[in-house]
């Protein structure tokens, strides 16, 4: 009998400490709404300037190897899923419009006011200060723009590695702080006479650009060292997310016209607003005023309906509508905060 008690004490006394744990239990859906959103960057293209000439001789032509080296770090943050990515095409059509000169490639000053404009929260600027072979008195030649296999690229007769080193920064869009400093270097695990050599099905590049990303590129000597600089700096910059704040940007305006299905805003990118967002409108029904100053206290609103923003300039936005009809000009347009 007394063994029946004391299991029923036990019991007794686990109970309330398993419905404890079951209730601190974190959720799945808690455990998100606490991450809250992706945090929004962008990635501008390396700056080159200091391995411009030593690139210019290793692929017989002048090369934006800043732009490879950026197609390949969003490639690896988009495969990583820790921030949302802006499409390239987006950060073009910005940077054309803004003319954007390959000079501010790593100004964060200039950058932080794209990011603005985008509606990001952050930017990645960078540099290559390394893109060659370890044997720093080797004569490099090369030319012409179609090669595979060790046809070009030639740095003399010594066997020699490839070496590459970057560093990226992460700039906070309103203040132009460097909020994290990421670093890759790369090293080839084979040596050779070129630095080309090693991928024998790749056959150069065009326009001016070579695709980083592809296999074949990444089979050459120096597609090691990038390969490798890009992975070690991808994982900096994936660290420097906690350093990262998602922002809230609200905006909010008036409808200016409203032309059938279209309806134009009063605000742009200035403001903030981007492709994409979603406008919450509304109606002013009464305006409450202090009886004494004659101060507007409040405004009663009812809401009409949704927006959705499909194109943008600097001072006007073009919605499409999502729900709700009977949309005038002068309604409230508030963003809905996702």
């Amino acid at each position: 009998m007394k063994r029946f008690a004391a299991l029923f004490i036990l019991i007794a006394l686990c109970l309330p400490l398993c419905a404890r744990a079951q209730n601190s239990a974190p959720t799945a859906s808690s455990a998100q709404a606490s991450q809250g959103r992706k945090k929004r960057v962008a990635v501008f293209d390396f700056d080159y300037a200091t391995v411009r000439t030593s690139t210019a001789a290793l692929f017989g032509t002048d090369i934006d190897v800043g732009k490879g080296i950026s197609d390949l770090l969003v490639k690896n943050l988009v495969q990583d899923g820790t921030y949302s990515v802006i499409e390239r095409k987006a950060l073009d059509k910005i940077l054309a419009e803004q003319n954007f000169s390959n000079s501010d490639r790593a100004n964060p000053a200039s950058a932080a006011k794209i990011g603005k404009i985008l509606g990001l929260d952050a930017i990645i600027v960078g540099s290559i200060t390394q893109f060659g072979n370890e044997t720093k008195n080797t004569k490099v030649g090369g030319a012409g723009g179609g090669f595979g296999g060790f046809g070009i690229g030639g740095i003399g007769k010594k066997d020699s590695k490839a070496i590459v080193q970057l560093d990226a920064r992460l700039v906070d869009i309103d203040t132009a702080e460097i909020l994290g400093v990421a670093e890759g270097k790369g090293e080839s695990k084979r040596s050779s006479t070129s630095l080309l050599g090693g991928g024998g099905n790749w056959h150069g590049f065009g326009g001016g650009n070579a695709d980083f990303g592809s296999s074949d590129f990444q089979q050459t000597i120096i597609g090691e060292a990038v390969k490798a600089a890009v992975d070690q700096m991808t994982a900096g910059v994936i660290a420097s997310a906690g350093k990262l704040q998602a922002r809230v940007i609200k905006v909010e305006g008036l409808i200016a016209a409203v032309d059938g299905g279209q309806i134009v805003l009063n605000v742009g990118a200035k403001t903030g607003i981007k492709v994409g967002d979603h406008m919450s409108i509304e109606r002013v029904t009464s305006t409450i005023k202090d009886p004494a100053t004659g101060a507007v206290l409040r405004k009663l609103t009812t809401k009409l309906g949704e927006l959705e923003v499909t194109d943008v300039d600097d001072i006007s936005a073009v919605c499409k509508v999502v729900s709700g009809t009977g949309f005038k000009i002068g309604d409230e347009a508030k963003t809905v905060v996702q």
